[in-house]
């Protein structure tokens, strides 16, 4: 099978684009952590533009997105933002789109409630469930202290408001943008009801974080349903996209470089995860947290600033075995899970 390709090594700059197919831009907005981007996509219409994904509710952005209307778009409205999924990179200024400029939100019905939801939600101290979840995952005791004592970090914080009203996107709809007919495909498992577009005209696809060239999607259990399986589904929609896969397939992620031979890179995907739980079902012969877990499964130390995304991550992958059958669980005195391979 023909090995990953990134066409275009050059990124593109702040406020400007780069097109990758006729009348498709690729731009990119800042974000303040170590992933420290997120692609988004400007499709041109015969009115305006088609935008894919929007980035965070930030001064800065929202300064970003009136140069990239000015510039790369041409002073052409913006007549429709299209999101992949509810997290905040991707949807944090598509409600600013609404109520600025009269853009209509095209989404799953599950990202729109999710983002109305949690933008709705404002505490100024963590919710008990939280620090539950972070006991149950057997966060290190200093670090628990500090999340404790401090001001939680809110969707909200990073998420313009969102106006009542969207357009549903559904599993099987032919949508045309840009001038091409594109298939939605759900994905799931790094957020639910993930939209994925595949082109029926030419061999392009708009992956958001779903299928990224370089790096693994984050898999994660949270406070709101803590017995989840997003592995499973994220298995599950790996295996079935996979059929659709071409070498030829221009993929245009939500993050890293656009790339092609994607029928490799869905292999790796799903390889990788069953891989990690070979090394944690081993791991876990003797009782372990999912703290204790990061060492065998990221193979790297992590940080503070990486943490809460690696115990998120390490209990799906537990969470995983356990519904398998594979490992048990029990509770520690200090309300920690203790997992071992039954």
């Amino acid at each position: 099978m023909t090995p990953i390709r990134h066409p275009f090594e050059t990124i593109p700059l702040e406020g400007e684009a780069i097109e990758v197919a006729d009348g498709i831009l690729w731009l990119r907005l800042p974000l303040p952590m170590k992933l420290d981007h997120v692609n988004v996509y400007a499709l041109r219409e015969s009115d305006g533009w088609t935008v894919i994904d929007t980035g965070f509710a930030s001064n800065r952005a929202r300064n970003i997105w009136h140069a990239i209307m000015e510039g790369p778009l041409k002073g052409l409205p913006i007549k429709r933002v299209i999101v992949t999924h509810h997290h905040p990179d991707h949807i944090g200024l598509a409600g600013w789109m609404q109520s600025e400029f009269g853009t209509e939100l095209w989404t799953t019905r599950t990202a729109w409630l999710f983002a109305r939801m949690l933008t709705l939600d404002h505490h100024e101290v963590q919710k008990e469930e939280t620090l539950a979840h972070y006991r149950a995952g057997g966060m290190e005791p200093a670090l628990y202290a500090k999340r404790q004592s401090e001001r939680p970090f809110l969707y909200s914080d990073i998420v313009a408001p969102m106006p009542l009203g969207f357009k549903r996107i559904q599993e099987g709809q032919i949508l045309e943008i840009g001038g091409r007919k594109w298939h939605v495909r759900m994905g799931n498992g790094h957020a639910p009801e993930h939209a994925t577009f595949w082109c029926l005209d030419e061999p392009l696809l708009l992956a958001g974080d779903q299928i990224l060239s370089s790096i693994s999607p984050n898999i994660g259990v949270y406070a709101t349903e803590p017995d989840a399986d997003p592995l499973a589904e994220w298995l599950e929609a790996c295996e079935r996209l996979s059929q659709f896969a071409r070498e030829d397939h221009l993929v245009l992620p939500g993050h890293k470089l656009p790339f092609t031979g994607l029928p490799v890179r869905m292999r790796a995907l799903i390889e990788n995860h069953h891989s990690a739980l070979i090394r944690l079902l081993e791991f876990v012969t003797e009782p372990k947290t999912a703290a204790e877990c990061f060492s065998i499964l990221f193979k790297r130390k992590i940080g503070e600033g990486e943490y809460g995304l690696a115990l998120v991550e390490s209990l799906a992958h537990l969470n995983h075995l356990y519904h398998l059958g594979q490992i048990s669980r029990t509770r520690r005195a200090d309300d920690a899970w203790l997992w071992q391979k039954t």
